[in-house]
């Protein structure tokens, strides 16, 4: 039987653990502003007049978030290393780089500069080639760790960020 490595297990949590630490810090000044804008959300349709103001940039950038979120949620879910797997990892990479190079084309959280957000397309940028460098390796437990951290950070937490009032998400489905 093996053994598990605590020193490992502790390492993992460890990560996200200071993920949420700087998402709550990097929050905390907004908490009154927020509190304040989600009092009054009111759910409804889509509001498709502001889709179709949207420029092409923006456009691609969501389309390709949510394909990746698609297919990456199944990803999740599907066996590991079967030829379907494949295919729809490489649907995957291809989404994620898309959404991750078209954000640096997309400014006005912080002006006209980059956000705090832009470090996630950076890491995706990065991180993605490592992954694929890393399972064309057999180094399996360093793809997943990748893979996952993008999925979860890069995509997921950057899509709940798109929700903050202000941001085209909120308008689009709560404002």
């Amino acid at each position: 039987m093996a053994e598990t490595n605590p020193t490992a297990k502790r390492a993992s949590w460890i990560g996200w653990a200071v993920l949420v630490a700087v998402l709550v810090a990097a929050l905390y000044p907004l908490r009154a502003e927020l509190g304040a804008a989600f009092a009054n959300v009111a759910p409804h349709a889509p509001d498709w007049t502001l889709w179709i103001a949207l420029p092409l940039t923006i456009k691609l950038h969501i389309l390709a978030a949510l394909t990746a979120l698609g297919v990456g949620t199944v990803i999740l879910f599907k066996p590991k290393g079967t030829g379907f797997h494949k295919t729809l990892g490489w649907t995957w990479v291809i989404a994620m780089a898309t959404t991750a190079v078209s954000s640096l084309f997309i400014t006005g959280l912080n002006g006209n500069f980059y956000s705090f957000i832009h470090l996630l397309s950076g890491w995706t940028i990065i991180g993605l080639p490592m992954a694929i460098f890393a399972i064309r390796n057999r180094k399996v437990d360093a793809h997943k760790r990748a893979m996952t951290g993008m999925f979860v950070g890069g995509l997921l937490i950057a899509g709940v960020l798109t929700f903050l009032p202000g941001r085209f998400m909120f308008e689009f489905l709560l404002g």
